[in-house]
């Protein structure tokens, strides 16, 4: 089973209450799924700021665009939930054809487990003993269970191989390709071959392939920055051509991949091979696209003739002062917006007597306030409302619990996260 459908339905079976930021105090008490079902107006219904919502045909416009684009360049997707972190998002991904879910870290398996996830991809090295016996339980309770983590030196395997002892299914593996000035993995092919041979040997480990990350050694799409990726996604090839003696199944897993340079991913992990392998990408962000760092760098957005994604993430928030001119303060700040690639970007302006666009510039995020610098003549009073476009949607659902989605201004549904 690729996900627990009836878990997943459960969640509409949360009360609401004072938990939940930005909701309507008319909703405490009623279900997940009875606020859902009563369409209630984001301005008219008591909703408070500052609010992140997700507009649902973008989603839907997302998810079916991805899942076309991976279909049509023949690689597996098995997008990052530490983007999300929500069991009802990981379904529309499966429903879309995703093969498994991506994690980072042990705590965020146990969520994807909690809701039946049946294929997890761990892209880190999980050398902690208590993690690791924790995945071993996993994999001896559910044979279905399948899991896949990397290795990137010698000295994690025979960590691992220590905390794991006996089991009566391995851990299956695959060797992470680093590159200098990146994160994690091994920094050189001679060091990533050894790393391999030492998970070979290992009686807990199965080695089935592959992996590394290539995103965090660019960060614009200059000719530089594209000639740096297929360098490191030439390596990549070169190590699994290496070492594919020591697979231990037929179709080792490539895997590569973040939302900013997935169709050079795709363009290298699809190359003739001489043996079979399942390419696999791991981008995440896609789900909800966003109005800045991904918006420049998406390679839907620059390579033409392609569908690009859509920004599915907005942020309301109202303006409490204007102590001078040219400058508008409002309630929502970072703990309620990501900031780290780039600053909210304010778009249109609710006031009594309609939206419309919006110019200005947000300058600052307080812990709680945003600073919006006005052009002269932009008229902004006390009270009206301001809808910003965010960059970076990593960083913006870990300070949601629950998430309306909207069609238009009106609560479709309503999507939880766990964090």
């Amino acid at each position: 089973m690729d996900i627990d459908r009836d878990a997943v339905a459960a969640l509409r079976d949360e009360r609401i209450d004072w938990r939940f930021k930005g909701l309507p105090a008319s909703a405490f008490g009623a279900t997940v799924g009875e606020v859902a079902r009563r369409r209630l107006d984001l301005f008219a219904d008591g909703f408070v700021g500052p609010l992140v919502v997700l507009d649902a045909a973008a989603l839907e416009h997302n998810l079916a665009t991805m899942a076309a684009w991976c279909d049509k360049h023949g690689v597996l997707l098995a997008p990052h939930g530490k983007t999300t972190m929500a069991p009802q998002l990981f379904a529309r991904q499966l429903d879309h054809g995703s093969w498994g879910i991506t994690a980072a870290n042990t705590s965020q398996m146990r969520v994807y487990r909690a809701f039946g996830v049946g294929t997890i991809l761990l892209a880190n090295q999980l050398v902690d003993p208590a993690g690791l016996r924790w995945v071993a339980d996993e994999l001896a309770r559910h044979p279905d269970f399948e899991f896949t983590c990397w290795v990137d030196s010698v000295a994690g395997v025979e960590r691992m191989t220590e905390a794991l002892g006996t089991l009566t299914r391995p851990v299956d593996v695959l060797v992470e390709l680093g590159a200098a000035g990146g994160r994690t993995g091994a920094r050189d092919l001679p060091t990533a071959i050894e790393v391999a041979k030492a998970a070979r040997q290992s009686p807990a480990l199965r080695l089935v392939g592959v992996g590394g990350y290539e995103g965090a050694l660019a960060h614009d799409a200059t000719d530089d920055s594209r000639a740096t990726i297929d360098a490191y996604l030439d390596n990549l090839r070169v190590l699994a051509i290496g070492v594919h003696d020591l697979f231990e199944v037929p179709d080792p897993i490539v895997t590569a991949g973040g939302s900013a340079y997935f169709d050079q991913v795709a363009t290298a992990l699809t190359r003739p091979w001489p043996f079979p392998v399942r390419p696999v990408l791991r981008s995440g962000a896609y789900i909800t696209h966003d109005d800045g760092f991904y918006r420049g760098i998406s390679p839907l957005a620059r390579t033409p003739g392609e569908q690009p994604f859509k920004p599915a993430l907005k942020a309301w928030a109202q303006v409490t002062s204007r102590p001078e001119p040219g400058l508008a303060l409002l309630t929502m700040g970072k703990r309620d917006a990501s900031f780290d690639e780039g600053l909210p970007e304010p778009q249109l302006l609710r006031t009594r007597d309609g939206v419309r666009p919006l110019k200005g510039e947000v300058t600052a995020l307080n812990d709680q306030h945003t600073f919006l610098a006005l052009p002269a003549g932009e008229a902004v009073e006390v009270g009206d409302w301001v809808g910003f476009g965010l960059s970076h949607p990593c960083t913006v659902f870990d300070k949601w619990q629950l998430l309306p989605v909207v069609d238009g201004t009106t609560v479709v549904d309503l999507v939880r996260t766990y964090f």
